[in-house]
């Protein structure tokens, strides 16, 4: 990592700003997540994703002042976050320190403190880390951590805050930067992928847990286990009479081997199903796959597998679907696959709950494995047909059930185009473009189409082991797509997949709801409701999507987490949006589902309207609350 000197911090003027210690506690407690992830990015990787994340996380929270301080000079748009002054003054004391802390040390000086290890917070036991994300975001953390401290800075203050290159070097001056702009010179080298600086990849503040060195704390344990036995020995010896138990009896010594934990990670124990076991079985799941792969004899490859999915090491990348546990087997996995998949040799196990995939290079290079957790529980035929074998270069390859008779490749935007067939070999699908991969505009989104002896189905890659099905319908009477129908119905909404990558999805439905007249007699409006349901239960997600005709895709006008709108228990959605008429005048729109006996609004506009359907004048930029009743006198509110 290159290194780059930071000069000395301006001396405040006294016609600055004054910020006292309360608008500073605001805007940090405000805006603290944001904070925190420009302080992860600045911080140098040298520093390992556990102490990275603990140091920005000190460091932010010691950019409080201790009095009334002179704001630093720093340009502030009219609105936002940098309208505020307090949060331009703790934002500078985060990117000033996180520089500091990727200074040298020097033996001629003392260290500052933003270079020594933080006192608190401290986590003991624990590594923590923010959740991996994709092979994007992966070359983006690779790129960065090339680049000096103030390059990162300077990208991160681009990307992350939307700052121009002036402001920039403002704010990299007021931070110490000797030569700002040589940052941005530097900076600039690295491509403009700003979008995923907001991935879960460099947030510091959804974490993941592991163990740390469970064999040297376990070492260390032992050792003052028996320094403390052998006082206590020596206590009883000289304190009591004659002789006795232990206080424990004749129990085991606490870190005795367990045998069944043992058992779980002999290769020769991996629970292997017959190739025809499907066709009897009275389950449709993935506890009838059969092994498949060409390494499905190399022990040592199962060997390894299984050791990292018990003790994950330190270079091992792990991620998980929300609401997965990661721990390790409590007994010996049914083996899915072991195979050469593009450049890395790959293992899927699975324990009747989860998934679990392992992959390592294949060319036998130490490092760079990575463990994949994905919850599976409840899984039925539809559910169990596919699962994602490795992603590489825009591509994604799948492992398909045994049932499985032909695979294609689908865009989804485009209905009326047909389906190219997808070669299976082994179960190993050929590589498909992977639509949940692409930034920037949505012009394809390309699903996975199977066919069986019960019909069609399409699922979707969102950045997960297993696929989101999609289906169509009102809910409680839901249906694979199929069909003509079912692709049109898809069609103008496909992008919004988008937002539900990496959510822990299994289901996702879309359904239209209200068909509405436009105001200026252009036609009929649809609106759709797209709910994905998790494995997890919690986390739903319910989008309420606006198309209008001619247009191309559908608009989000509202979305909302964990209702039971729009789904199997309460089909009942309403939501609005703001229209603009092709004449120039604005309209607040409303709909209900079927059963919908009135609409009425409150806020920025007032109106009212009988039945699932309302139009009403509005000015643009206006707010307003929906309320609604049902035919049973049910009241219900607006979605979002």
């Amino acid at each position: 990592m290159q290194s780059q000197d930071v000069a000395p911090r301006p001396t405040p003027h006294s016609a600055d700003p004054v910020v006292d210690v309360e608008q500073a506690e605001a805007a940090l407690v405000e805006h603290y997540p944001r904070l925190v992830r420009l302080a992860y990015l600045v911080l140098p990787p040298s520093l390992g994703r556990n102490r990275r994340v603990v140091t920005a996380h000190a460091l932010t929270q010691r950019a409080l002042p201790r009095g009334r301080t002179p704001a630093p000079v720093i340009p502030a748009q009219s609105t936002g976050r940098d309208g505020d002054p307090g949060y331009a003054f703790v934002r500078l004391r985060v990117l000033r320190t996180a520089l500091e802390a990727g200074l040298p040390l020097k033996r001629a000086a003392w260290p500052r403190r933003a270079q020594l290890p933080p006192l608190l917070p401290q986590v003991w036991g624990l590594r923590l880390f923010p959740r991996s994300g994709g092979a994007d975001e992966l070359a983006l953390d690779q790129r960065l951590s090339a680049l000096s401290g103030p390059a990162r800075a300077a990208y991160v203050l681009r990307g992350l805050e939307q700052l121009p290159d002036h402001e920039v070097c403002r704010v990299l001056t007021a931070a110490g930067c000797a030569d700002p702009d040589a940052a941005l010179q530097e900076a600039g080298d690295v491509p403009e992928q700003y979008a995923l600086l907001d991935s879960p990849e460099f947030d510091p503040c959804s974490l993941q847990a592991r163990p740390t060195d469970l064999m040297r704390r376990r070492q260390h344990a032992k050792a003052a286990l028996a320094a403390a036995a052998a006082l206590a020995v020596c206590g009883a010896l000289l304190g009591l009479p004659g002789d006795g138990w232990a206080p424990d009896g004749a129990a085991a010594p606490v870190y005795a081997k367990n045998p069944a934990a043992e058992a779980a990670l002999d290769p020769a124990k991996l629970a292997r199903v017959a190739p025809t076991a499907w066709q009897v079985s009275a389950r449709t799941d993935f506890s009838v796959w059969p092994a498949r792969g060409d390494l499905t004899g190399d022990r040592a490859l199962l060997r390894r597998a299984l050791a990292v999915w018990a003790r994950p090491g330190e270079s091992v990348r792990v991620s998980a679907t929300p609401g997965t546990p990661s721990g390790g087997p409590s007994g010996p996995p049914q083996l899915l696959y072991a195979g050469t998949v593009d450049s890395a040799h790959v293992v899927i196990l699975y324990d009747g709950l989860r998934i679990v995939r392992y992959a390592e290079p294949k060319d036998g290079t130490k490092g760079g494995a990575a463990l994949d957790f994905a919850r599976v529980d409840d899984a039925g035929r539809a559910e169990a047909s596919a699962l994602v074998l490795g992603r590489a270069d825009g591509n994604v390859r799948y492992l398909t059930a045994p049932w499985v008779t032909k695979a294609a490749e689908r865009d989804l935007l485009k209905p009326g185009a047909g389906a190219t067939d997808l070669a299976i070999t082994d179960g190993v699908t050929a590589p498909l473009a992977n639509s949940s991969a692409q930034n920037g505009s949505c012009t394809s989104w390309n699903v996975l189409q199977l066919t069986d002896a019960t019909g069609t189905r399409l699922a979707t890659d969102l950045g997960e082991l297993v696929p989101a099905r999609l289906t169509t319908g009102r809910p409680g009477a839901t249906h694979e797509v199929g069909g003509a129908d079912g692709l049109r119905t898809w069609a103008p909404y496909a992008c919004s997949l988008a937002a539900l990558r990496s959510a822990g999805v299994r289901e996702v439905n879309t359904w239209e709801y209200a068909r509405q007249p436009l105001p200026d007699a252009s036609g009929s409006a649809d609106w759709v409701c797209t709910r994905a349901e998790t494995w997890r239960g919690g986390g739903t997600r319910v989008l309420a999507q606006f198309h209008t005709p001619g247009g191309q895709y559908g608009a989000i006008a509202a979305k909302a987490e964990n209702v039971p709108a729009c789904g199997a228990k309460d089909p009942q959605v309403l939501a609005g949006v703001l229209w603009k008429a092709e004449k120039g005048s604005w309209y607040l729109l409303a709909a209900g589902s079927r059963g919908t006996a009135s609409i009425s609004t409150t806020g920025g506009v007032r109106a009212s309207a009988r039945g699932g359907l309302l139009a009403a004048r509005a000015r643009q930029g206006v707010r307003a609350e929906l309320k609604g009743t049902t035919d049973d006198g049910r009241s219900i509110s607006g979605l979002g």
